[in-house]
């Protein structure tokens, strides 16, 4: 029976060069000790090319149900012709440890580890675990493609955001090929918030469904990545053109219910809806149709909620607003 994890390095911190050139190498990096004094430990991939260059970093699993990125960074590795790497790419395949183990988004102190980030070094057990984070492995960055999934009850479009007022933000988000890309500055607590303020240049790749593998959706944010390495010289080799047939939106917003009840999102995915145009209804448990909900205006469908069951203040749809 093989078990590869007992040869796999425990580190304190990451010390790039003392990683050997032309290599990959697997790490547990000790973030946090648990109540009982035993460590947690996140696994850390890097790949460091013969040729000096930037680090470019690959974030998974910021919350414990968006499972698509794992495969993606794992595959990226896989595949990666190391002899021709320039610079390094550090992969954190699970960044949400604690939450990853319980099957949650939140972590265990009911946090959104990415609406606290920097976090605090004497924080709460959520903050003091984003510090560390943080300042163990993003500070190493000199990119970061950060990868999400929708939450539970609800299902993404391939989409990317991205602050479009930034040329090379702009770029690689747009390498990406996603269905959509939204225009969304980086906001106070995100990852891609401390990554701005760090000056690394960030988007955030929200890869379909959570707490499942999607190979279609897999497959789409690998060859992403490989492009935006082309792009950036990590690797020699040809970078495609921008797709044509990408949403570019201005901004975008959540619909919510205002009653409770069983929920009928009509539009798919990706659908564009007029204004004024029926995108819900909703009905009490005896199937009597108590409201409806309308396009506030024109707009892309980018995520809706497949939960029927809706309280007030729950999740119609993500639109988007086009350009």
């Amino acid at each position: 029976m093989l078990n590869n994890q007992s040869n796999i390095e425990i580190i304190q911190k990451i010390n790039l060069k003392e990683i050997p050139k032309g290599s990959i190498q697997k790490y547990w990096l000790e973030i946090i000790k648990d109540g009982m004094g035993v460590p947690i430990y996140i696994p850390i991939i890097i790949a460091r090319g013969i040729k000096k260059g930037k680090v470019l970093g690959l974030t998974a699993v910021v919350h414990g149900n968006e499972l698509n990125g794992i495969p993606v960074i794992q595959r990226l590795f896989k595949d990666l012709d190391i002899k021709n790497l320039n610079g390094t790419i550090i992969g954190v395949p699970v960044v949400n440890v604690p939450s990853f183990l319980r099957k949650k988004r939140r972590f265990p102190d009911g946090k959104d580890l990415n609406h606290i980030m920097p976090g605090k070094p004497n924080g709460t057990a959520s903050e003091v675990y984003a510090w560390r984070l943080v300042n163990k492995v993003i500070k190493h960055f000199d990119y970061l493609l950060d990868l999400h999934t929708a939450s539970n009850g609800r299902i993404n479009s391939y989409y990317i955001r991205a602050d479009l007022n930034k040329k090379t933000v702009k770029k690689i988000a747009m390498l990406h090929e996603p269905q959509i890309i939204v225009h969304n500055p980086p906001n106070d607590g995100t990852l891609r918030g401390i990554a701005d303020e760090l000056n690394i240049p960030a988007i955030t790749l929200e890869v379909g469904n959570p707490n499942l593998f999607q190979r279609g959706m897999i497959k789409d944010s690998v060859a992403g990545i490989i492009n935006v390495l082309s792009y950036l010289k990590f690797i020699n080799t040809k970078v495609k053109k921008d797709i044509e047939d990408t949403v570019i939106c201005k901004k975008s917003y959540w619909i919510y219910t205002d009653t409770g009840g069983l929920l009928t999102v009509h539009p798919n995915i990706t659908q564009i809806v007029k204004k004024g145009e029926k995108i819900a209804s909703l009905s009490n448990v005896f199937g009597d149709v108590i409201k409806e909900y309308f396009a506030p205006e024109e707009g892309i469908v980018i995520g809706k909620s497949v939960n029927p069951v809706n309280q007030a203040g729950g999740r119609v749809l993500h639109l988007g607003i086009m350009k």
